[in-house]
């Protein structure tokens, strides 16, 4: 917006050794005023000499959908996959497999990402391939159930893991999982790396959750997963890898990134002594920071006063699997179909007797 000047403005100006704006709006007193007197510079045009501080904007990376407002039928889907929105976040998808398999977190046709999408749609790598030779062509889309909607390949077996984050936590619109090799150490060992010793783990990550172990791909891995991703972003699945989550699958691999290099940096620094804690007025600091910024509340955790610690490597609390409640077309539980079945066999024998 253009600025008036009055004649008192142009005064200043000759005092202080001001600029004029060019398309500046000078009132009958102060164009009076410029005539006389000492000379004034000029700003050249569309240079601002506005003393309101230029604001400085974060980019929106979270992918937002009309709520509601699904596609339904397969041929509406079909268009939604190939729509250029959604193009382009598989090739976001494609860009972060190759930088993750660059970084040596993905070994073989381990890890998988994930974005939501819709209220009912999911859009999410393919099972059996390298993240490191993915392309747009092999995405695909599931609904929150697991069952595949659109794409050429088959969905990863995974992303029941994902879905069972994003039902329970509604923060959670992108997951991303692999098995860097130092947060997997820790995850193998069903350990949690050491807290209040690195102020951008304590921000983007906060304490590290332990998923217990289950068979990968089953639903009693996907609801450990999801009931320790409702408070914990970042998720140590014991004996197998790590989950991380976000508002955007960008941000969800940064995640990625810290607390690997968290993982890797403790273990040396435990080699040379161990790290040094800083206080828990310190901790509290970053907390704040981390609740500004948005992320998961985890201050009511009892893994969080952690910074008078004397263990090197706290063996955290592990989220046991609990089946998520009851929906319209929700998947079942294999185990527990097969238990059904065999008591059913059993009574019908009874009443054959």
């Amino acid at each position: 917006m253009k600025r008036v000047y009055t004649a008192k403005d142009i005064e200043e100006l000759k005092r202080n050794g001001g600029t004029l704006p060019a398309d500046a709006i000078l009132t009958p007193q102060a164009k009076e005023a410029l005539a006389s007197g000492s000379a004034i510079s000029f700003a050249p045009k569309g240079v601002s000499t506005s003393s309101a501080p230029k604001e400085y904007k974060v980019p929106e990376k979270e992918y937002k959908w009309k709520q509601g407002a699904d596609p339904k039928t397969p041929e509406e889907i079909e268009r939604f996959f190939h729509s250029p929105e959604i193009e382009k976040l598989k090739r976001l998808i494609v860009d972060l497999g190759r930088r993750s398999y660059g970084k040596n977190y993905n070994d073989g046709n381990g890890g998988n990402f994930s974005v939501r999408v819709g209220d009912n749609i999911v859009l999410c790598t393919p099972t059996m391939i390298s993240k490191g030779s993915m392309s747009v062509d092999d995405m695909c889309f599931v609904d929150m159930e697991g069952n595949q909607l659109a794409g050429n390949r088959k969905r990863t077996s995974e992303v029941l893991a994902h879905l069972a984050i994003m039902k329970r936590q509604p923060m959670a619109k992108a997951c991303c999982h692999a098995h860097p090799p130092h947060a997997t150490a820790f995850a193998l060992a069903g350990k949690t790396p050491p807290r209040c010793v690195n102020p951008e783990t304590e921000i983007f990550i906060g304490q590290v959750g332990l998923a217990n172990y289950g068979t990968p791909g089953t639903l009693h891995m996907a609801n450990a997963v999801g009931e320790c991703g409702v408070d914990h972003d970042c998720v140590f699945m014991v004996n197998h890898g790590v989950m991380t989550w976000a508002n955007d699958i960008e941000t969800a691999f940064w995640k990625m990134e810290n607390v690997e290099a968290h993982c890797y940096t403790s273990m040396l620094a435990y080699q040379i002594g161990g790290p040094k804690k800083f206080t828990e007025k310190d901790a509290s600091e970053l907390v704040k920071i981390r609740s500004a910024m948005g992320m998961v509340d985890q201050q009511h955790l009892t893994e969080c006063s952690l910074c008078h610690s004397s263990d090197e490597f706290r063996p955290g609390s592990v989220c046991e699997a609990k089946a998520p409640e009851k929906r319209d077309g929700a998947g079942f539980d294999c185990d527990a179909e097969k238990i059904v079945s065999k008591i059913t066999q059993m009574i019908i024998s009874e009443m054959k007797k």
